[in-house]
C-alpha cells in the first residue's frame, strides 16, 4: 500500500491540483529526509512541541510549589535537574516553561508573518511613493537593534507576556516586508499577472492571491529560521524583568533569578539556559535545511 501511495505521489503527470500539492510535500519530505541537521532540528522541535502540550504528564512536580527545606538541591532521583532558590522542581519549571515560550513564538509569529507579507507585497507591487513610504518607515525599524526597541516599548507599556510579545512583534516585522518586496519584485511583471490583469483582476486581489502566495516558501524558511532570535529574545527580556514575571517559570527569568547562585550551584541556571540552547540551535538546523530544500536557485 506505502509503494502504491509513493508511485501515486512520485507520478510525473499528476492528474489533479490535490495530486500535485501533496507531490509537492512529499518531495519536499524526501528532500528534508536526506539533511542529518535538519532532520535533528526536526526532532527537536517537535519534542519541544509535546512538551509544551504534554507537560501535566511530564511534570514530576507542581512547578509552583515551594519546599524551602531542600532549596538548591542539587540533581537527584526524586529532582532530576535539581530546586532553585526556593525549593522548587526545576525540571517541572523547564517542562511548564516551554509552554510560556512556545506561546510566546507562536503568537508572535501570527502576528509578524502576516504584517510583514501585506507590507512587502503592496510595497513591491504598487511601486513608487507606496513603495518609498512603506520601506521608508521599515528602515527605521531596521536602524535600531531589535532587543532594545523592544525594551523600550515594554518599557512604555507594563512589564510583562503580552507587553513582550506587542514589544517583540513590533521589532520582527522588517524583515519579513524586505523579503515580501524582493520576491514581487520578481514576479510583478511575470506574463500570467499581465494576462490575469487582462481578465479584469484587481490589483488587490492579484497581490493577495496571486503574488503573497508565491512568497510563502521563502517566508516559512525566514520564520523558521526567526524563531531562535524570538526566543533568544524573549528570554532577554525576561531576564531583564521586562518579560514574564515571577512566579511564571519563563527561562529567561529563571536565568535572572538563578545568576547568583551559577558558581556555586550551577544547576539552577544551566537547565534553562541549556534549554534555549537546543531549541535555538534546532530551529537553526531546520531552518537552514528547509531554505536548502525551498530556494528554488538553491545548489
Amino acid at each position: 500500500m506505502f509503494a502504491k501511495l509513493s508511485n501515486w505521489l512520485l507520478d510525473e503527470a499528476p492528474s489533479s491540483r490535490r495530486q500535485a500539492n501533496w507531490a509537492n510535500r512529499y518531495r519536499i519530505w524526501l528532500a528534508l529526509k536526506h539533511n542529518p541537521l535538519g532532520m535533528m532540528g526536526l526532532v527537536i522541535v517537535l519534542l519541544f512541541v509535546f512538551m509544551a502540550v504534554a507537560a501535566p504528564l511530564l511534570a514530576t512536580h507542581n512547578p509552583a510549589a515551594q519546599n524551602l527545606d531542600l532549596r538548591l538541591a542539587p540533581p537527584s532521583a526524586e529532582y532530576w535537574l535539581g530546586t532553585d532558590e526556593l525549593g522548587r522542581d526545576i525540571y517541572s519549571r523547564i517542562i511548564y516553561g516551554s509552554r510560556v515560550t512556545l506561546g510566546m513564538v507562536v503568537s508572535v509569529v501570527i502576528i509578524v508573518a502576516p504584517i510583514g507579507l501585506a507590507i512587502g507585497a503592496i510595497a513591491g507591487f504598487f511601486g513608487g511613493i507606496v513603495d518609498k513610504a512603506l520601506m521608508r518607515i521599515t528602515d527605521v525599524f531596521l536602524a535600531f537593534p531589535r532587543l532594545i526597541l523592544a525594551l523600550a516599548f515594554v518599557a512604555a507599556l507594563t512589564p510583562g507576556v503580552e507587553s513582550a510579545i506587542l514589544a517583540i512583534a513590533l521589532t520582527a516585522w522588517p524583515p519579513y516586508a524586505r523579503l515580501a518586496r524582493a520576491d514581487t519584485l520578481t514576479v510583478r511583471n511575470s506574463d500570467f499577472i499581465a494576462a490575469y490583469r487582462l481578465t479584469g483582476g484587481s490589483n488587490w486581489r492579484i497581490v493577495f492571491r496571486h503574488i503573497a502566495p508565491l512568497c510563502m516558501p521563502n517566508m516559512i524558511v525566514r520564520v523558521t529560521l526567526d524563531m531562535s532570535s524570538i526566543i533568544i529574545t524573549a528570554a532577554s527580556l525576561g531576564f531583564l524583568g521586562m518579560g514574564a514575571q515571577p512566579p511564571s517559570p519563563e527561562w529567561g527569568a529563571m536565568i535572572a533569578t538563578a545568576k547568583r547562585f551559577i558558581f556555586d550551584q550551577w544547576w539552577v541556571a544551566a537547565a534553562p539556559g541549556a534549554a534555549i540552547f537546543i531549541v535555538s540551535l534546532a530551529f537553526n538546523f531546520l531552518g537552514d535545511a528547509l531554505h536548502d530544500v525551498l530556494d528554488p536557485k538553491g545548489d
